[in-house]
Protein backbone atom coordinates (compact mmCIF):
# COMPACT_ATOMS: atom_id res chain seq x y z
CA UNK A 1 0.00 0.00 0.00
CA UNK A 2 1.82 3.12 -1.25
CA UNK A 3 1.60 6.17 0.99
CA UNK A 4 1.32 9.68 -0.43
CA UNK A 5 1.55 12.67 1.94
CA UNK A 6 -0.43 15.86 1.57
CA UNK A 7 1.30 18.87 -0.02
CA UNK A 8 0.69 21.09 3.03
CA UNK A 9 -0.80 24.08 1.22
CA UNK A 10 0.36 27.37 2.77
CA UNK A 11 -1.55 28.42 5.87
CA UNK A 12 -3.55 31.60 5.27
CA UNK A 13 -4.48 30.58 1.71
CA UNK A 14 -8.01 31.61 0.73
CA UNK A 15 -10.41 28.73 0.10
CA UNK A 16 -10.51 28.05 -3.64
CA UNK A 17 -14.04 28.23 -5.02
CA UNK A 18 -15.89 25.19 -6.25
CA UNK A 19 -19.23 24.32 -7.77
CA UNK A 20 -19.60 20.55 -7.89
CA UNK A 21 -22.44 18.02 -8.13
CA UNK A 22 -23.28 15.29 -5.67
CA UNK A 23 -24.22 11.89 -7.14
CA UNK A 24 -27.86 12.98 -7.56
CA UNK A 25 -26.79 16.00 -9.63
CA UNK A 26 -27.42 18.61 -6.91
CA UNK A 27 -24.71 21.25 -7.21
CA UNK A 28 -23.03 22.61 -4.08
CA UNK A 29 -20.76 25.66 -4.14
CA UNK A 30 -18.37 27.31 -1.74
CA UNK A 31 -20.57 30.42 -1.66
CA UNK A 32 -23.43 28.40 -0.13
CA UNK A 33 -21.20 27.72 2.87
CA UNK A 34 -20.39 31.36 3.63
CA UNK A 35 -22.23 31.65 6.95
CA UNK A 36 -20.47 28.88 8.85
CA UNK A 37 -17.81 29.63 11.51
CA UNK A 38 -15.47 26.98 10.07
CA UNK A 39 -15.38 24.97 6.86
CA UNK A 40 -13.75 21.57 6.41
CA UNK A 41 -13.08 20.39 2.87
CA UNK A 42 -12.05 16.73 2.75
CA UNK A 43 -10.75 14.94 -0.34
CA UNK A 44 -11.78 11.31 0.00
CA UNK A 45 -12.85 8.41 -2.21
CA UNK A 46 -14.72 5.14 -1.87
CA UNK A 47 -12.03 2.49 -2.21
CA UNK A 48 -8.91 3.87 -0.48
CA UNK A 49 -7.89 1.78 2.57
CA UNK A 50 -6.78 4.94 4.39
CA UNK A 51 -10.25 6.48 3.98
CA UNK A 52 -11.94 3.20 4.93
CA UNK A 53 -9.77 3.12 8.05
CA UNK A 54 -11.13 6.46 9.37
CA UNK A 55 -14.59 6.28 7.74
CA UNK A 56 -16.68 5.43 10.82
CA UNK A 57 -15.00 7.99 13.08
CA UNK A 58 -15.01 10.65 10.35
CA UNK A 59 -18.77 10.18 9.89
CA UNK A 60 -19.26 10.50 13.67
CA UNK A 61 -16.97 13.55 13.81
CA UNK A 62 -18.93 15.20 11.00
CA UNK A 63 -22.29 14.72 12.76
CA UNK A 64 -20.88 16.08 16.01
CA UNK A 65 -19.30 19.17 14.47
CA UNK A 66 -22.09 19.93 11.99
CA UNK A 67 -24.30 20.23 15.08
CA UNK A 68 -21.87 22.95 16.26
CA UNK A 69 -22.30 24.84 12.97
CA UNK A 70 -19.21 23.63 11.10
CA UNK A 71 -19.64 23.30 7.34
CA UNK A 72 -18.27 20.04 5.95
CA UNK A 73 -17.99 18.85 2.37
CA UNK A 74 -16.15 15.88 0.92
CA UNK A 75 -14.85 15.77 -2.64
CA UNK A 76 -13.92 12.75 -4.75
CA UNK A 77 -11.50 13.74 -7.52
CA UNK A 78 -10.44 10.26 -8.63
CA UNK A 79 -10.65 9.23 -12.28
CA UNK A 80 -13.81 7.10 -12.26
CA UNK A 81 -13.13 5.73 -15.74
CA UNK A 82 -9.98 3.99 -14.56
CA UNK A 83 -11.36 3.43 -11.04
CA UNK A 84 -15.08 2.65 -11.50
CA UNK A 85 -15.46 1.95 -7.76
CA UNK A 86 -15.16 5.74 -7.36
CA UNK A 87 -18.02 6.54 -9.76
CA UNK A 88 -20.85 8.87 -8.65
CA UNK A 89 -23.20 5.87 -8.40
CA UNK A 90 -20.80 4.15 -6.01
CA UNK A 91 -20.34 7.45 -4.13
CA UNK A 92 -24.09 7.50 -3.41
CA UNK A 93 -23.86 3.97 -2.00
CA UNK A 94 -20.79 4.84 0.05
CA UNK A 95 -22.43 7.94 1.48
CA UNK A 96 -25.44 5.91 2.65
CA UNK A 97 -23.39 3.00 4.01
CA UNK A 98 -20.92 5.25 5.84
CA UNK A 99 -23.65 7.48 7.27
CA UNK A 100 -22.20 10.66 5.78
CA UNK A 101 -24.34 13.68 6.68
CA UNK A 102 -22.38 16.12 4.50
CA UNK A 103 -22.38 16.67 0.74
CA UNK A 104 -20.11 14.19 -1.06
CA UNK A 105 -19.22 15.88 -4.35
CA UNK A 106 -17.67 14.67 -7.58
CA UNK A 107 -14.77 16.62 -9.14
CA UNK A 108 -14.77 15.00 -12.57
CA UNK A 109 -12.41 17.56 -14.15
CA UNK A 110 -10.02 17.30 -11.17
CA UNK A 111 -9.65 21.09 -11.30
CA UNK A 112 -10.83 21.54 -7.71
CA UNK A 113 -8.27 19.04 -6.43
CA UNK A 114 -5.60 20.98 -8.31
CA UNK A 115 -6.81 24.30 -6.87
CA UNK A 116 -6.48 22.88 -3.34
CA UNK A 117 -3.20 21.15 -4.18
CA UNK A 118 -4.79 17.94 -2.92
CA UNK A 119 -2.51 14.94 -3.24
CA UNK A 120 -4.02 12.04 -1.34
CA UNK A 121 -7.14 10.51 0.13
CA UNK A 122 -7.90 11.53 2.77
CA UNK A 123 -6.61 15.11 2.48
CA UNK A 124 -8.14 17.71 4.84
CA UNK A 125 -8.35 21.50 4.59
CA UNK A 126 -9.87 23.54 7.44
CA UNK A 127 -10.79 27.19 6.88
CA UNK A 128 -11.84 29.79 9.42
CA UNK A 129 -14.84 32.15 9.19
CA UNK A 130 -12.92 34.33 6.69
CA UNK A 131 -12.17 31.24 4.58
CA UNK A 132 -8.45 31.38 5.32
CA UNK A 133 -6.65 28.05 5.68
CA UNK A 134 -5.83 27.37 9.33
CA UNK A 135 -5.22 23.62 9.25
CA UNK A 136 -4.22 21.06 6.65
CA UNK A 137 -3.04 17.64 7.54
CA UNK A 138 -3.96 14.42 9.21
CA UNK A 139 -7.21 13.42 10.91
CA UNK A 140 -5.05 11.76 13.60
CA UNK A 141 -2.01 9.47 13.95
CA UNK A 142 -3.90 6.26 13.15
CA UNK A 143 -3.06 4.42 9.93
CA UNK A 144 -4.10 1.00 8.64
CA UNK A 145 -2.02 -1.54 10.55
CA UNK A 146 -0.40 0.73 13.16
CA UNK A 147 -2.78 -0.27 15.99
CA UNK A 148 -3.47 3.33 17.05
CA UNK A 149 -7.16 4.10 17.61
CA UNK A 150 -8.96 6.41 15.19
CA UNK A 151 -9.96 9.43 17.29
CA UNK A 152 -9.74 12.44 14.97
CA UNK A 153 -7.62 14.09 17.68
CA UNK A 154 -5.65 16.42 15.38
CA UNK A 155 -8.75 17.57 13.52
CA UNK A 156 -10.76 18.00 16.72
CA UNK A 157 -8.08 20.24 18.26
CA UNK A 158 -7.96 22.39 15.14
CA UNK A 159 -11.74 22.76 14.79
CA UNK A 160 -12.20 23.37 18.51
CA UNK A 161 -9.61 26.16 18.36
CA UNK A 162 -11.38 27.84 15.42
CA UNK A 163 -14.77 27.60 17.13
CA UNK A 164 -13.26 29.11 20.32
CA UNK A 165 -11.68 31.97 18.36
CA UNK A 166 -8.20 30.71 19.24
CA UNK A 167 -5.23 30.29 16.89
CA UNK A 168 -4.59 26.82 15.50
CA UNK A 169 -1.08 25.51 16.13
CA UNK A 170 1.15 25.74 13.06
CA UNK A 171 2.77 22.43 14.08
CA UNK A 172 0.71 20.23 11.74
CA UNK A 173 1.42 16.74 10.41
CA UNK A 174 0.63 15.87 6.79
CA UNK A 175 -2.19 13.53 6.02
CA UNK A 176 -1.08 10.28 4.42
CA UNK A 177 -3.11 8.15 2.05
CA UNK A 178 -3.52 6.83 -1.46
CA UNK A 179 -2.58 9.27 -4.20
CA UNK A 180 -5.43 10.92 -6.06
CA UNK A 181 -6.02 8.88 -9.20
CA UNK A 182 -5.27 11.47 -11.86
CA UNK A 183 -6.52 11.13 -15.40
CA UNK A 184 -3.86 10.25 -17.93
CA UNK A 185 -1.58 13.28 -18.52
CA UNK A 186 -3.58 15.30 -15.99
CA UNK A 187 -1.31 15.06 -12.92
CA UNK A 188 -0.65 18.58 -11.66
CA UNK A 189 2.81 20.16 -11.69
CA UNK A 190 3.01 20.34 -7.91
CA UNK A 191 2.59 16.57 -7.72
CA UNK A 192 5.49 15.92 -10.12
CA UNK A 193 7.83 18.23 -8.19
CA UNK A 194 7.51 16.38 -4.88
Amino acid sequence: MAETPSTMLALGTSAPGFQLPDPSGKVVSLTELKDVPALLVAFICNHCPFVKHIRKEFAAFAKEYQAKGVGIVAINSNDAETYPEDSPEKMAQESRQAGYTFPYLYDESQEVAKAYRAACTPDFFLFDRDRRLVYRGQFDDSRPGNSRPVTGADMRKAVDAVLAGQPVTANQKPSVGCNIKWKRANAPDYFAKR
